[in-house]
């Protein structure tokens, strides 16, 4: 399995202090060792489990949003986005539990032109309040004429956002983007005249699941 190469020092972190509480219950002949290194492997295992990087194929297209992430569709609604877009946008809110694959996908086509990082809170990221006051950062995509903002927010757990886009750019749709440690959330703005192809309670897939198609 292929894992992202920001979880490395976490799976090798949480293997060695699994693996030598076992060889501590090995050598000391104590069970209560055992004890102890039963969930460290639990943890171990699924450390290696959240950090996974899986290849994604799926539609593709100059009119096609794709997902950024994998998760639920916790909120679809008009907003103000001041920041890049400039006006009013749809707000595609995808929350990630912490068994859900965290490296994120640029949605689009285009060239970066934006990017904004904001230190902030770790409220729950399903909340509302997480979009305006958690820890965030944020790439805006000029994808032809169209203004496309993709926003990664740190949630509850999560203390470390990872974003490789730099100005100038080419953003390319489905190819990675980052990554958020631990449970999180991506909000993606598109034009409110685009048409949703999901709904609010369905869950997406990072590369493969469309999102909305952009009008002409």
């Amino acid at each position: 399995m292929k894992v992202a190469r920001e979880g490395i020092i976490f799976i090798v972190i949480a293997w060695l202090l699994a693996l030598g509480a076992l060889w501590m219950g090995s050598m000391r002949h104590s069970p209560a060792w055992y004890i102890v290194a039963v969930p460290l492997v639990i943890i171990a295992l699924w450390v290696v489990y959240f950090f996974r990087d899986p290849e994604r194929t799926g539609d593709r297209g100059e009119q096609l949003v794709v997902s950024p992430a994998d998760g639920l569709v916790v909120m679809i609604t008009d907003v103000e986005e001041p920041s890049f877009i400039a006006g009013m946008a749809t707000r595609i809110s995808i929350f990630m539990n912490v068994f859900d694959v965290h490296v994120n996908r640029y949605p689009v086509n285009g060239v970066v032109k934006y990017l904004k990082y904001n230190k902030g809170l770790f409220l729950h990221a399903a909340h509302e309040k997480a979009s305006l006051d958690n820890e965030q950062m944020s790439v805006g995509i000029e994808s032809g004429s169209r203004r496309i903002l993709v926003r990664q927010i740190a949630g509850l757990i999560a203390r470390r956002i990872v974003n490789y886009a730099k100005i100038g750019d080419s953003a390319e749709q489905g190819v990675r983007m980052g990554i958020i440690r631990f449970g999180s959330r991506v909000d993606v703005f598109i034009p409110t005249s685009s048409t949703a192809r999901i709904k609010v309670g369905e869950r997406t897939v990072a590369g493969t699941t469309v999102l909305a198609e952009l009008q002409s």
